[in-house]
């Protein structure tokens, strides 16, 4: 991915993949504030509330993804892990295949961590409601019909719905950046 000048004492690079963290970073700095936006226009929180659910959202599924990453990883058929591992690590795409299995790999990322996104942001919309307001939603759901229940299945594929779009959005601009920056590169 980046290329680094090596330490005249020690050599960091084989240890520690830096541009792996680096782009890590960027990502993380291109996403939090896409769907940060997008998280204040479709669902109306105020803009620290759509940073704070942003960045917890986006750090821990960074953290799942590369901790399932690390551990399917060993699993892999080597050719596919080879392949996997040195275009994440050291941005060299390996044989025939790598085009497909890049492909691949790139579709299950986005789906799952839509997933994840989805469910955490469903988990902290749920952990920090007040205690008042869940009683209160019980006695309404028990008391009205299923007009009701209606509308709130509606706010939940609005959540779904606005997540998709701020994981699509974000990925569109990571993508675009990897698309320039390995043209840069050439």
């Amino acid at each position: 991915m980046l290329d680094f000048v090596s330490f005249p004492f020690f050599d960091v690079s084989p240890v520690l993949p830096l541009g792996a963290i680096l782009f890590n970073f960027l990502f993380f700095t291109l996403a939090i504030p896409i769907e940060a936006y997008i998280l204040t226009n479709r669902l109306k929180f105020d803009k620290r509330t759509s940073i704070f659910y942003s960045i917890a959202i986006n750090l821990f599924s960074g953290a799942i993804g590369w901790f399932v990453f690390f551990l399917v990883e060993p699993i892999l058929l080597p050719e596919i892990r080879s392949e996997i591992v040195s275009y994440f690590f050291f941005n060299r795409p390996g044989g025939n295949t790598s085009l497909l299995i890049l492909m691949m790999t790139a579709f299950i990322i986005f789906f799952s961590t839509f997933l994840v996104k989805f469910f955490l942001l469903k988990m902290a919309l749920m952990s920090l409601r007040e205690p008042g307001q869940v009683k209160q939603e019980a006695q309404i759901i028990g008391r009205k019909t299923s007009r009701r229940l209606g509308r709130m299945k509606l706010q939940n594929t609005s959540i779904l719905t606005t997540v998709l779009i701020g994981n699509s959005l974000s990925y569109t601009a990571i993508t675009i950046i990897i698309l320039l920056i390995t043209t840069l590169l050439k």
